[in-house]
């Protein structure tokens, strides 16, 4: 645990503040050591225009796999013209995805979960691992009811996964209706895929709509398991103690 969050735990409680409080906190106390992960949903848009408000260089970064919607591009751009911003992107290695493609062929994740997690790990943990070296904190748009993976987030907590880092989850406990209604009240760009029925986006192989009362992450990795649909990006290590 880093020594500016273990003095702050003992000043307030996180989880009682709102979440421009949290991102104010942590744009405070980490400077340009803190960035946010950006995969242009509805969350993390509405975090954007919040950072932005706080502070117009706040950093925003994003990985971009290769595989997108065009409709991600197209929020992108547009949150780009909006706000003045410039967005860092990191992408694949080359050699990397080269090799994978070349042993394994263009649609690998649909195989298995092993080849799925390849994937994952090569076009967003190995970027998003680069970009995280850059930083002492990092920002995401999770919220505790997006699934079954997501319960048990904190809206501050030590990463598990990068030693040394502090996750920061600001609207970890919002909901859905939240979410929305920040939107549409600021007038945030967002992603036109949600408005045909995708909650959450990611890769454009691994995505699709899902139907009404369905869960909201059943259109991502849709032939897997609940309990396995996360990428590697936030994936808690199990406590040592």
């Amino acid at each position: 645990m880093s020594l500016v969050l273990e003095n702050s735990l003992q000043e307030k409680s996180f989880e009682d503040m709102t979440a421009q409080e949290v991102l104010a906190w942590s744009m405070n106390a980490y400077s340009s050591k803190v960035a946010l992960a950006s995969s242009f949903g509805a969350e993390d848009v509405v975090l954007i225009d919040m950072m932005v408000k706080l502070n117009p260089q706040a950093r925003i970064f994003t990985l971009d796999t290769g595989r997108l919607h065009q409709e991600t591009y197209d929020v992108m751009d547009a949150i780009r013209g909006k706000y003045g911003i410039s967005l860092e992107i990191f992408f694949p290695r080359t050699d990397a995805t080269e090799e994978m493609v070349r042993a394994n062929g263009l649609n690998l994740f649909y195989e298995s979960i092993e080849k799925r997690k390849l994937c994952c790990g090569i076009r967003k943990v190995e970027p998003l691992n680069r970009a995280l070296s850059q930083l002492d904190a990092w920002i995401t748009g999770l919220r505790r009811e997006q699934a079954v993976t997501r319960t048990r987030v904190e809206k501050v907590e030590p990463d598990s996964s990068h030693s040394g880092l502090v996750k920061i989850n600001p609207i970890a406990d919002w909901t859905e209706a939240e979410v929305w209604d920040y939107v549409k009240t600021n007038g945030v760009p967002y992603n036109k895929l949600h408005d045909q029925g995708f909650p959450s986006i990611g890769c454009a192989p691994c995505t699709r709509a899902v139907a009404p009362g369905e869960d909201t992450r059943a259109g991502r990795w849709w032939w897997e398991n609940p309990e396995t649909k996360e990428c590697g990006l936030h994936v808690k290590q199990p406590s040592s103690r």
